[in-house]
């Protein structure tokens, strides 16, 4: 992830960082942040070069990077399984990278954070809802069975570092339906803008 291949292979498609963008408001107009990235997918997607928001990092980005390393060996020791590197799975206007492959049937999504943000997983269970679309965008795109939120934390007490919460793909057709109606909402908001631009 992050290398220039990587970033021209995602180019102008559809990623689990996008789709919350995209589920915004759902069932209503697109927003602003739906809409400018329309125009950067539809730019991409006419020039083939590499949208400029495409670079965009922040501090808990660069968390993330820095500590998932450490994250994936955890839950490798903690679940007894071997997490493989997750690639890039290239579905056509749509694509995932996800943190890790398990076996046959798993992949994973690591989110480093900050103690607070760790402890009100842990306090309320489940996932962090925030990350509801990618959760299920990663499990669509990969076509496994299930999806692991892993929640890490640094500096909590070595053995409260880690959070896991399972969500199966049997459980999530829903998502996927109103996923796939708002992808092809997207996908034509795309294609006008492309026909503005042309």
């Amino acid at each position: 992830q992050n290398t220039d291949e990587w970033l021209e292979l995602r180019s102008g498609k559809v990623t689990g960082s996008a789709i919350a963008k995209i589920m915004a408001n759902n069932g209503k107009a697109f927003g602003e942040p739906a809409k400018k990235l329309a125009v950067d997918m539809a730019v991409a997607r006419i020039t083939g070069k590499i949208a400029d928001g495409d670079n965009y990092t922040n501090e808990h980005m660069a968390r993330g990077h820095e500590q998932e390393p450490f994250a994936r060996e955890l839950y490798e020791l903690n679940t007894f399984s071997d997490v493989t590197n997750g690639g890039f799975f290239d579905n056509g206007n749509s694509g995932c990278s996800p943190d890790g492959l398990v076996g046959d049937d798993g992949v994973i999504e690591i989110k480093s954070v900050i103690p607070s943000v760790h402890y009100k997983r842990i306090d309320k269970g489940g996932f962090d809802s925030s990350y509801r679309w990618q959760l299920m965008f990663n499990l669509k795109e990969t076509g496994r069975d299930w999806i692991d939120f892993v929640s890490y934390c640094h500096g909590f007490p070595s053995d409260k570092r880690l959070y896991v919460y399972r969500v199966n793909k049997v459980d999530c057709e829903e998502d996927f339906k109103m996923m796939k109606i708002r992808l092809n909402e997207f996908e034509g908001l795309i294609a006008k803008i492309t026909d503005n631009i042309t």
